[in-house]
């Protein structure tokens, strides 16, 4: 009966825990999009906007994307996996071609462990940020010192964004 309401116990915190990793709040810098595409959402459509740190890569959605540093460009694989994932969801495409209006980089796409495609540019593969709310955002910049937004020839974007009086601290980790 004890060992029941310990592993009960265990199960709520960390059903607790992961739905934490999940949430996210308001916060980042407005972005105003600097063109469009045509082309199909499903194929993970990347464009390009104007943020505090310049013109950066978004999704089809204007959401930001970021590199990992603990990436190897050109590798074919992705280093962020487990409880990574939750925070920095893959951008992910149905179709081995992704288009992007703006983008300069070369992209393209890796077979992920799960059997998704997930975008590269440059041959890195791209996130979004759990912590991003809103179109524009970019609260996941130097995240451990090791996330970063791109650049539309796909070169990470180093420095710290512009402080925002309404937004709470970057989560960590990751």
């Amino acid at each position: 009966m004890r060992t029941t309401s310990i592993r009960r116990g265990a199960v709520a915190l960390a059903l607790l825990a992961l739905a934490g990793c999940g949430s996210s709040y308001g916060g980042g810098s407005a972005a105003s999009t600097s063109s469009s595409s045509s082309a199909s959402a499903s194929n993970a459509v990347l464009k390009t906007a104007q943020t505090d740190l310049g013109k950066v890569v978004v999704d089809a959605d204007g959401r930001t994307v970021y590199v990992f540093d603990k990436d190897t460009a050109g590798s074919g694989t992705s280093a962020c996996t487990g409880p990574c994932l939750a925070k920095w969801p893959p951008v992910q495409a149905t179709s081995g071609s992704p288009t992007g209006s703006g983008v300069t980089g070369q992209l393209g796409t890796i077979k992920r462990d799960d059997g998704t495609e997930q975008v590269t540019l440059a041959g890195m593969p791209l996130y979004l940020y759990s912590g991003d709310s809103h179109a524009g955002d970019v609260t996941g910049q130097a995240v451990g010192g090791t996330w970063w937004v791109v650049s539309p020839d796909g070169k990470k974007i180093a420095g710290a964004a512009a402080p925002s009086s309404s937004a709470p601290p970057p989560m960590t980790g990751y």
